[in-house]
């Protein structure tokens, strides 16, 4: 009986740490793929709802963000990145936070951190060649063409399907009203304020999470691309069938800029989640700088560029003994 009561709270406990994961997808994509909508939304003051029509210029600008957004979502499984998080107890913290520097590089059915250090050179030679190892298994795995292989693949794409509905959701689920423009760079940034659309009927859980957020986009409509995000939680949201719920007042945000041409990916993300698990509370507090996005390709070509780094270090290490 013990052993069945821990099996079930461990199953629960996974469960709910899952939804949260989901939430923060999914406010991920409720706040920054729901930006595309706003470049339907040309003139200084006026809304966008979700039956007014398009004009063929608003259509045309708007299939070219879509577009773009698509673009860069696939080219993030092709590209490696160093990321450093930041992750606070809560808000008001006053302690240093916890930092965690990775290079993140895609696996096929997955994604590897390996633990470097702050400038994103190994601390541990030994440890960091295991890691290494251990991706070339993962890639391995990534090229063959076994039942196991076509299972991952397969979940992989529910979740890009999971995606492509909620971007369809966001057409109806948001309306857009042009704010001003800001400089950044040299260039400007069209902004939108973001408000729930009365009018949406949510189809699942993921969708019913946009009527309890608002916020602001900001668009570089030359090159049609999302480049600010910043959003925040204006009801409570109940996670893992009422088992967890992010609070009130939740924030989020992100900034994107061009890494490689034609190709925008975050260089900046944060999220001030605070909410209940069980009978106690949580708080997700974090900030993640990505930095030195490089391509490594598809799971063929990334096992071969780690396979090469391997024989590199292995090299060096033979010449430094």
């Amino acid at each position: 009986m013990v052993q069945q009561l821990k099996r079930r709270l461990n199953r629960t406990t996974i469960a709910v740490t899952e939804s949260l994961g989901f939430m923060r997808l999914y406010l991920t994509i409720a706040i920054g793929i729901s930006a595309i909508l706003a470049a339907g939304s040309g003139a200084s003051g006026q809304s966008l709802a979700a039956d007014a029509p398009e004009t063929g210029e608003q259509s045309g600008l708007f299939d070219r963000v879509v577009g773009n957004q698509k673009k860069n979502d696939v080219a993030m499984d092709l590209y490696e990145r160093l990321e450093r998080v930041e992750v606070k107890k809560s808000a008001g913290d006053q302690q240093p936070p916890e930092v965690r520097t990775s290079r993140v590089i895609p696996a096929g059915t997955g994604v590897d951190h390996i633990p470097v250090g702050p400038d994103g050179t190994p601390t541990d030679a030994a440890a960091y060649r295991a890691a290494l190892e251990k991706l070339v298994n993962a890639l391995s795995f990534a090229v063959g063409d076994g039942r196991a292989q076509k299972d991952a693949y397969d979940r992989i794409a529910k979740k890009h399907k999971d995606r492509e509905e909620l971007i369809d959701a966001t057409r109806t689920a948001f309306i857009f009203t042009f704010v001003d423009r800001e400089p950044r760079g040299e260039g400007l940034l069209a902004r939108y304020r973001m408000t729930p659309n009365p009018k949406f009927k949510p189809t699942n859980r993921a969708t019913s999470i946009f009527a309890k957020v608002k916020g602001y986009v900001w668009i570089d409509e030359e090159a049609g691309q999302l480049a600010r995000v910043e959003g925040e939680v204006t009801d409570d949201i109940s996670v893992g069938l009422f088992l967890a719920k992010v609070n009130k007042g939740s924030h989020f945000m992100q900034e994107r800029y061009e890494f490689a041409p034609g190709l925008w990916f975050p260089s900046f993300s944060q999220y001030d989640f605070d909410g209940r698990k069980f009978l106690s509370s949580f708080a997700l507090h974090e900030r993640t700088f990505y930095s030195r996005y490089r391509r490594i390709g598809p799971p063929k070509e990334a096992l071969e560029a780690v396979k090469q780094e391997l024989a590199a270090s292995a090299k060096d290490g033979a010449h430094g003994e």
